[in-house]
């Protein structure tokens, strides 16, 4: 990822799956779930399937919709737009997909453990399921009212303000505007409107 993560990505799995997708300057784009070993990787590395799973195609392309659909609602959260319901539906079907409870288990050298029980055919589904239920609890919480998208073009992360004059998503994109705004000052003081 070329930048940290932004406020509230670390705590928040739903938004950390939105800022999967982030739009760099000059266009380009950095997307890390652009192929199922990335979206692999992407899970593995945030304990949401095992060491060792692999995803197909079909997987990420299910995760890349959850994404979407995640954003769709936090936009309109954040923007007061109407939710298309499409989106809340595509959220609830990834809620529904996969069973919360863990299983009881015995091992002779282990005892008694329970522990989710999730096949290959479903680990997508398990991991769609705890990022939703992140979006979810996010949504629905007094922490909602946090929820803000970065102000620096072309960037489009979310991230929870942790301070209530906060704009951006990082130092970096923070100094991109300021140095954006100083040049366009400059610009102005050296080739003033005619009057």
């Amino acid at each position: 990822m070329p930048l940290p993560p932004s406020p509230g990505a670390r705590e928040h799995s739903s938004i950390d799956l939105v800022n999967s997708e982030l739009h760099l300057p000059g266009g380009r784009v950095y997307d890390a779930l652009s192929t199922p070993e990335a979206t692999t990787a992407w899970l593995i590395e945030r304990g949401l399937v095992g060491e060792g799973a692999s995803l197909q195609s079909y997987c990420q392309n299910r995760m890349v919709g959850l994404r979407g659909d995640v954003r769709e609602v936090f936009a309109a959260r954040v923007t007061g737009a109407a939710v298309d319901p499409r989106a809340l539906a595509g959220i609830n079907a990834a809620l529904a997909a996969a069973p919360h409870a863990s299983l009881l288990h015995y091992a002779p050298d282990e005892g008694f453990f329970r522990s989710m029980e999730h096949p290959a055919t479903r680990l997508v589904e398990h991991a769609m399921s705890v990022v939703a239920e992140d979006a979810a609890a996010l949504l629905a919480s007094d922490a909602a009212g946090l929820l803000a998208q970065c102000e620096a073009e072309p960037c489009s992360r979310f991230l929870l303000k942790t301070h209530g004059r906060r704009q951006w998503c990082s130092t970096r994109c923070g100094d991109r505007v300021r140095a954006a705004r100083s040049y366009a000052r400059k610009r102005t003081q050296m080739n003033p409107m005619p009057k």
